[in-house]
């Protein structure tokens, strides 16, 4: 059995916080990120929360991320802002870009914010959902390293590409956060079976001839297999050419691995729409979606997409969050060292 230990969300972002620092980072930097891992674990993810900060700080040291950067952001037309990531974190290029890109969405009724030179962002949907936290329809999208092999073929050409929407609600939190990739299964998933050892499910990933495999180190060699088949592969070109064409970052093709030390900075890239429900449907929006949030919720044990995260969140914050005990000593180490 896994031992785990209880910290508060506090506890999470301090160690994370000083995790990444100790590994080279800026403070600049590393406080986003340290507040988006305490997040993710709030909302139950831990599949990217504190078991990613040992790998976020062996990317600065071996220099696939920059934990240093400055990114830097433009504003080439009314509606549109670009940021250049310069090879760092996500998280600082989106925090940079969402201060203007709200009041430019509020200005304008919609906005968009390109992000190229990138890093992987985390969950797609804590981002969105920040954009619903301040009244707007958010819509995200981020390109990843390629994973999945086309229709018909099995060599990756698109990565897991998630896609997310954050609609506003009246209490403030979203009333509907989709947060899914194209793939059945994120790929952080799969690697963390392999580490443990653990065998996958079927329909989780492929191996390199295109067939199904239970086994996570056989299906990290092939593919992952793409949720709905053909149509999995539809949301993956689509997210494809918002986060990586759109913006001008790197293909998932040509990107280097989020895991791992080879291969240089991954240079990906995120996209982010930002609406402002009263520009186009004045004051029917909040009715209209407290309508299609009540008809799911009266139906015995039917749930929109998000509600789980929202009831894990207040959890988290009465009681902490059980944390893995191996990886705590691995983050205490790189503090230490």
């Amino acid at each position: 059995m896994t031992e785990t230990r209880t910290l508060s969300l506090d506890e999470i972002e301090d160690l994370s916080f000083r995790a990444l620092v100790a590994a080279g980072t800026s403070e600049a930097n590393a406080r986003p990120l340290a507040v988006a891992t305490a997040a993710t674990e709030a909302d139950g993810i831990a599949s990217h929360g504190l078991l990613y900060i040992p790998i976020y700080c062996e990317h600065v040291q071996c220099g696939k991320v920059d934990g240093r950067a400055e990114p830097r952001l433009d504003r080439p037309a009314p509606s549109v802002l670009t940021a250049d990531a310069a090879t760092g974190f996500a998280h600082a290029a989106i925090d940079l870009g969402f201060d203007q890109l709200m009041p430019l969405a509020r200005s304008q009724g919609v906005a968009v914010l390109a992000i190229r030179n990138s890093y992987n962002c985390g969950v797609l949907g804590y981002h969105t959902a920040r954009l619903a936290r301040a009244g707007l329809v958010g819509l995200g999208f981020t390109n990843a390293p390629a994973s999945i092999a086309p229709s018909g073929g099995s060599k990756p050409v698109v990565g897991t590409n998630p896609f997310s929407l954050a609609v506003p609600g009246e209490d403030g939190e979203p009333a509907i956060l989709i947060d899914q990739s194209a793939s059945t299964i994120a790929k952080s998933e799969v690697m963390k079976h392999a580490r443990e050892g653990k065998s996958i499910p079927v329909g989780w990933a492929l191996d390199a001839d295109g067939n199904p495999t239970t086994d996570p180190e056989v299906g990290l060699k092939g593919s992952m297999a793409p949720s709905g088949g053909y149509k999995g592969v539809g949301v993956a070109l689509l997210v494809e050419t918002m986060a990586a064409a759109l913006t001008g970052a790197t293909l998932g093709i040509d990107a280097s691995p989020f895991s791992g030390t080879a291969g240089g900075p991954p240079r990906t890239g995120q996209f982010f729409i930002a609406i402002d429900p009263g520009a186009t449907s004045g004051d029917r929006f909040a009715p209209l979606v407290a309508r299609l949030a009540g008809a799911v919720h009266d139906q015995d044990n039917a749930h929109l997409p998000g509600d789980g995260r929202r009831a894990r969140r207040i959890r988290s914050r009465e009681e902490g969050v059980a944390v893995n005990v191996a990886t705590l000593e691995r983050i205490e180490k790189i503090i230490a060292a």
